[in-house]
């Protein structure tokens, strides 16, 4: 295996295992300040048993979340040292923001921990409010520096040298906003549902059935809020990318000529050789309105752009096509939760326990997909238009025994954090509430 795969390799594998721990960490601490709210509300025991679960699992995320981030950003530098070389001036202040969020996320979760029965009642809940916001901002500003990636600005590139830096600038590129908004909503949707699938399959199974019951609503409750909000944020990235990377946008629709009214493709089979996609279902003049609003507008084709500046094209288009079914899926999904809060008569069906179970792995399989869309679609640039992925490695020899360590060391985080959950779960299940 040649260096570059290797490295690209071992950041595609990283990437997917952070990214579950990071919107974890990110969203569980909302569900458990709200099941704290209602527990200050209404002193239940319910909640507060709810609450001191929760806990447990938010800090089991904070850890693992925070030692496969910090693997992460030692990969930046040993993986591609030509890129941090340049990149690391321009894109340093997101980070440097980022690590002081995660600070403030540390201190306020010790307080959190710690502060049962030692602090007043509302500023202990309000440090769990301070974990989940300093947890967002965390994911938001990574997400900046990605989107900088996509869209640089803040900097002047003359004669292969990046001058006139100005970091707030490249912090706040034309791509931050639109992956912030969509990779944010992705966050809650995929955990409120996970979360709420465990749940439901605690009640599907008959096991502490009020509490699990509180704990699904709570959990599903945000995860289909977001899941009705993300095609709003699909449509304005959607709008962006067509602007900003028309090859990307061509090659999530494996579209490859130039046409006005262009169809979007739903589903279908790449034949990347006869540049056709088999078997799909082709809605007129749509992939134009999504595009630019206009169902009459014309849509660049990949075979107007350089053939060495294509991605591969039918794995943008798949996990394209994988990210907005499930989103679609899931949000009806959301909607039929908020239809069920009238027909109280279908908590009662065990088919419905059934379906939300089915559903909890859904959104992280549609956020994983939405990764590949946005970094196999920026391909072969790791710099947009400024950088080539294969300029950026690491001459380094030796890179495959890097990946296959860094396989073996996030295998044994998932199968620890995966023990933990289940004996937390086998914990609450054996308490008095």
């Amino acid at each position: 295996m040649e260096n570059l795969d290797a490295a690209r390799l071992q950041m595609a594998f990283t990437l997917i295992f952070h990214i579950v721990f990071a919107c974890i960490g990110m969203v569980m601490p909302f569900f458990m300040v709200l099941s704290h709210y209602k527990w200050l509300k209404t002193r239940d025991p319910l909640y507060l048993t709810l609450t001191k679960s929760w806990q447990k699992g938010v800090a089991i995320f904070f850890v693992t979340g925070a030692v496969s981030g910090t693997a992460l950003s030692f990969e930046l530098g040993l993986l591609w040292p030509e890129f941090m070389k340049h990149a690391g001036p321009i894109i340093g202040m997101p980070f440097s923001l980022e690590g002081a969020a995660f600070f403030v996320e540390a201190i306020a979760l010790g307080f959190y921990l710690y502060g049962w029965d030692k602090l007043p009642e509302r500023f202990h809940w309000f440090t769990g409010v301070i974990i989940g916001v300093s947890g967002v901002a965390s994911g938001i500003l990574v997400v900046a520096a990605n989107g900088w990636m996509n869209s640089p600005s803040g900097f002047d590139y003359i004669d292969g040298q990046f001058l006139n830096i100005d970091p707030v600038a490249a912090m706040l590129n034309p791509a931050w906003f639109t992956q912030a908004l969509h990779m944010t909503l992705a966050a809650f949707t995929a955990t409120g549902f996970a979360v709420a699938g465990i749940h439901a399959f605690q009640v599907y199974k008959g096991r502490k059935v009020a509490l699990h019951k509180e704990a699904f609503k709570i959990a599903i409750t945000f995860g289909a809020i977001a899941a009705i909000l993300q095609p709003i944020s699909g449509d304005i990235s959607a709008k962006d990318i067509a602007t900003r990377q028309p090859v990307k946008l061509a090659a999530m629709e494996a579209h490859y000529n130039t046409e006005k009214g262009a169809p979007l493709y739903i589903g279908g089979l790449v034949d990347a050789e006869t540049q056709e996609v088999k078997y799909k279902i082709a809605i007129p003049g749509m992939l134009s309105f999504l595009a630019f609003g206009d169902f009459d507008a014309e849509v660049k084709g990949l075979n107007d752009f350089p053939k060495d500046e294509h991605p591969n094209v039918p794995m943008v288009h798949y996990a394209f096509q994988i990210m907005v079914g499930i989103g679609s899926l899931l949000l009806l999904a959301g909607l039929l939760y908020f239809v069920s809060l009238k027909k109280k008569q279908w908590f009662a069906n065990q088919k419905y326990w059934l379906l939300f179970v089915l559903l909890a792995p859904m959104g992280f399989i549609a956020l994983e997909a939405g990764w590949i869309v946005t970094e196999v679609g920026r391909q072969p640039w790791i710099i947009h238009k400024i950088m080539r992925t294969k300029d950026a490695v690491t001459p380094m020899p030796g890179i495959v025994v890097s990946f296959y360590t860094y396989i073996v060391v996030y295998l044994t985080l998932s199968v620890a954090v995966t023990w933990l959950m289940i004996r937390q779960i086998k914990v609450l299940n054996s308490s008095n509430h």
